[in-house]
């Protein structure tokens, strides 16, 4: 008895820390079929009265919001794939190889992790603009792939850690190089620590704001964060166009972590060994 109302206690805490979780998103969706004529109401129903999708119509065929869709899609894959493939080389490289400077430059990316994106953005702004890649997506794509990758290269070096080297030593014996043993051996044994990292950068990309203010000027390469940003002035708030981008915005987010979800769920047995 004692334990059923234990469990039944647990329940609860978990169900209202869910409602409490759950809550603003159900307001901002309700505030995306509001009428215009109820944006400004404060009326707490989640569905409201003569919902509509006029927002979301006019979001989709009356603004440039397919536009900015698009360019966020193209940063943030570019981002994925390129901070992911950095990222999973160098870990393994501190991960397995013992070289001069590898302790100074593992405390020198767990440094740069210490400081908000606020201080790097001068210095960035002045090397992408000696490089000529403001206000060009490359420009985008090396800002974001710079400020990821710290962390990136120490999750993938944590995944390394827990595979043991027996694997890489047994692939030898059988005529695999180097290479090819990472490839064909390793490689595959890290899909959880790739999927947590490709989930990492994929949201650093895809819901930055500041970076993306600095770096790009031209409406046409306006990624989602900047568009939104637009609905928003000192006099007033376009509320049902600013709600129904939100909305349409976290669908790809969500999609890509429930893509990735069955790696992350394994990940708590990367590197289990049967004796």
């Amino acid at each position: 008895m004692r334990r059923r109302f234990h469990d039944l206690l647990c329940y609860a805490a978990l169900g209202a820390s869910a409602l409490v979780a759950i809550y603003p998103v159900l307001r901002v969706i309700g505030v995306s079929l509001r009428p215009g004529d109820q944006l400004l109401s404060t009326s707490l129903r989640i569905i409201p009265r003569g919902a509509t999708l006029g927002s979301y119509r006019s979001l989709l065929f009356e603004m440039p919001f397919p536009r900015w869709m698009l360019n966020s899609t193209l940063v943030a894959a570019a981002v994925t794939l390129v901070g992911v493939s950095l990222a999973s080389a160098a870990g393994y490289a501190f991960s397995r190889y013992r070289f001069r400077g590898r302790h100074s430059g593992l405390v020198g990316l767990l440094i740069t992790q210490m400081f908000p994106v606020t201080m790097l953005l001068l210095p960035l702004y002045v090397m992408l603009s000696r490089l000529g890649l403001v206000n060009t997506f490359a420009g985008l794509i090396v800002a974001y792939t710079a400020t990821a990758l710290p962390f990136c290269v120490w999750q993938m070096k944590g995944f390394y850690d827990t595979i043991p080297t027996s694997l890489e030593e047994a692939a030898g014996l059988d005529g695999c190089t180097g290479p090819a043993a990472y490839f064909k051996v390793i490689l595959p044994l890290t899909l959880p620590g790739l999927a947590v990292t490709s989930l990492f950068t994929f949201m650093t990309a895809w819901s930055e704001y500041l970076v993306a203010a600095q770096v790009i000027h031209d409406q046409d390469l306006f990624t989602l964060p900047l568009g939104l940003r637009g609905f928003q002035s000192n006099m007033t708030t376009e509320w049902g166009l600013y709600a129904a981008g939100s909305v349409i915005v976290s669908v790809p987010a969500i999609l890509v972590f429930l893509a990735a979800s069955r790696w992350l769920i394994s990940g708590l047995t990367l590197g289990s060994v049967k004796g």
